[in-house]
């Protein structure tokens, strides 16, 4: 925080600095508002927001910078306005309509996260990794990087590892909270789990091998089950089969990585259709249609009209 308040300082600052030789007026308007917008100006951004998540889905989608919606431990930014405006185009498209069209809109009404917040910048730790995102209370999912989003929002693997696969993956956990998993999913790889040392050299390789479909997965059970539903349904059938080859290892080996991640993904498949109605094979196909309109422009980002 006092990082923050010496930066605004200086910027005030500057900005004195450079008035007796500029005409310039600097707008009264702050891109970062108090921590009520209800007396902010509504935007064509806000009034879209309001007809396409707030009445359909009582969804509130959060871009002005909050202080008190972040985490305290980060530096953090605000988003963008334009690419908050694609962004919520993108999960719009990508996702919502993706379990409307498997599990169906009092589904997504009823489960789908009521708070997107949206910081300009991905939370960095001092590991080497960063927060792509986070889930609270089954009500709120973080949403980081949004100024990065017109340089990936092109390329299916970082649109899908930066944006929407941790979409999905924080969804996960807000179905986890509400109906939990068998127990039986955590004994399957339970001497793998290995917390935060995940992303040590040590386990940042050879993940495959020992049972789990990502490196993050190793973490624990409960972000292996995330990881295991949001990777599936973001990726191809070839790619997956790809990773099944690379995991099956070593002809002798008598329970290879393939044989543990096929028994999580089963559970997984039993717990989304069971608990949820959901067949996890046409949710992929519905996420990944979507995901190639986006990447091939079919789908327009900027488009504020009110139907």
């Amino acid at each position: 925080m006092k990082k923050n308040i010496f930066y605004l300082l200086l910027l005030v600052c500057v900005a004195m600095s450079f008035s007796a030789c500029s005409e310039d007026k600097l707008s009264s308007e702050s891109v970062i508002t108090s921590d009520s917008n209800n007396n902010a100006t509504k935007t064509n951004f806000d009034k879209w927001l309001i007809v396409n998540y707030l009445q359909p889905y009582n969804i509130e989608f959060k871009y002005r910078y909050e202080y008190n919606e972040t985490d305290k431990n980060f530096y953090t930014v605000p988003a963008d306005y334009n690419q908050s405006v694609e962004l919520a185009h993108i999960v719009k498209y990508t996702c919502v309509e993706a379990y409307n069209e498997v599990g169906g809109v009092e589904f997504t009404r009823r489960y789908f996260p009521k708070m997107f917040f949206l910081i300009g910048e991905f939370e960095y730790k001092n590991n080497g990794t960063m927060i792509l995102g986070t889930a609270e209370s089954g009500k709120k999912i973080l949403l980081t990087g949004v100024n990065n989003l017109d340089q990936y929002k092109n390329n299916l693997n970082y649109l899908n590892e930066l944006y929407l696969k941790t979409i999905h993956h924080e969804f996960t956990h807000i179905l986890n909270q509400t109906k939990d998993y068998s127990s039986a999913f955590q004994l399957v790889t339970s001497t793998g789990y290995v917390a935060d040392s995940w992303s040590v050299p040590e386990y940042a390789s050879g993940y495959l091998q020992r049972g789990f479909i990502t490196a993050y997965s190793q973490h624990s059970h409960v972000e292996d089950f995330a990881e295991m539903l949001s990777t599936y349904i973001t990726n191809t059938p070839e790619q997956w089969e790809a990773w099944m080859e690379e995991a099956a290892g070593t002809p002798d080996d008598p329970k290879s990585g393939r044989e543990l991640i096929e028994a999580k993904l089963n559970m997984v498949r039993a717990y989304m259709k069971n608990s949820w109605n959901i067949d996890i094979d046409m949710l992929r196909t519905s996420v990944l249609r979507r995901e190639y309109d986006v990447v091939a422009d079919k789908i327009n980002l900027s488009d504020l009209t009110i139907k």
